[in-house]
């Protein structure tokens, strides 16, 4: 004998809609993918050479959850596993630029571009987050002070990658 359950929704203890249905097999999910952001520079800075920098990161592109904090340059995201991808980028033609993911005030992540020959290398790391974990973009140039621009070439964003 087979059992036949009918719901348009499904609930979680809390109240909150889990999956929803519209009558034609069509389903709606979680969210999981939620929070993410996206945030730009909004003026050009200086960086000197083998001086590592926390970038101003203060213009949310999008904030969905509002776990990134503007005047930090933090992202504090809830338990779970992130994908984050940055960027950094000078407005001069320098030999080399580090950029740096850092987790809670230490290395995460690393990429070297080198501008002077057009290679704008974005860095990208996947990692679990605890729930008090803070993210931010750091940068140095090794070779001499660079200015790093206020434009589609300097970004930070993050997004969960499920429940």
């Amino acid at each position: 004998m087979a059992s036949i359950i009918k719901a348009n929704q499904l609930q979680d203890f809390g109240g909150n809609s889990i999956i929803t249905s519209d009558g034609a097999g069509n389903l709606t999910t979680q969210k999981t993918n939620y929070p993410a952001f996206k945030a730009l520079m909004t003026s050009s800075i200086a960086i000197s050479a083998n001086t590592v920098t926390l970038i101003p990161i203060n213009n949310e592109v999008f904030d969905i959850g509002g776990y990134f904090d503007t005047s930090t340059y933090r992202f504090t995201p809830p338990a779970g596993k992130y994908c984050f991808i940055a960027n950094v980028g000078n407005g001069t033609v320098e030999a080399f630029i580090v950029a740096y993911i850092y987790k809670n005030g230490s290395v995460l992540a690393e990429t070297l571009s080198d501008a002077s020959n057009g290679a704008r290398l974005p860095v990208h790391v996947i990692d679990e987050a605890n729930g008090t974990d803070y993210y931010d973009l750091r940068a140095q140039t090794p070779t001499s002070s660079s200015i790093l621009a206020n434009d589609y070439r300097t970004f930070f964003s993050a997004f969960r990658l499920g429940s």
